[in-house]
């Protein structure tokens, strides 16, 4: 018989059959996995919960989940910010995807250039009527745009 280590030879004299690498593991190499494991699961769960945007209708049947809603500012409504009267209460209305328009509230100052985003991701959840957001992301315009790059390629008029 070959020359075996210490647990290889418990293993052989009782004749266990459990895989030699689990049960010959040193308890810090089993921590370690346990550890990854837990890890794995975490990350797994929190990307489940913004894996995809949703629209306000969605959001009204998810009262008390978190959701994310990618939509464009409705800038014929009002926006109201008085930040003498209380700076962290900011609201405006956004249309969705399905073009449902619903005012959000943000318990936050107002975004600094607000005004010209192109699109907003909000997250947040639905409190009756309005959506309640606790961020906000803005996709601002680029600075070049096909307007500015057409009289560039033309060069300066005279």
């Amino acid at each position: 018989m070959a020359k075996l280590n210490a647990c290889a030879q418990r293993l052989y004299r009782y004749d266990v059959t459990l895989p030699y690498a689990f049960v010959c593991m040193k308890k810090i190499h089993i921590v370690g996995l346990v550890i990854i494991a837990v890890a794995i699961g975490f990350i797994i769960s929190v990307a489940g919960d913004y894996s995809s945007y949703e629209t306000f209708e969605r959001a009204m049947q998810m009262p008390n989940k978190d959701v994310q809603i990618v939509g464009y500012l409705v800038t014929e409504k009002e926006m109201y910010y008085d930040p003498i009267k209380d700076p962290n209460y900011f609201t405006f209305y956004m249309r969705d995807k399905d073009s449902t328009i619903r005012k959000v509230i943000l318990y936050n100052s107002k975004p600094r250039d607000f005004e010209r985003s192109e699109q907003l991701v909000v997250t947040g959840r639905m409190q009756g009527d309005d959506f309640v957001a606790k961020s906000i992301l803005m996709k601002c315009p680029s600075k070049y745009t096909d307007h500015e790059l057409v009289l560039s390629q033309q060069g300066p008029t005279s």
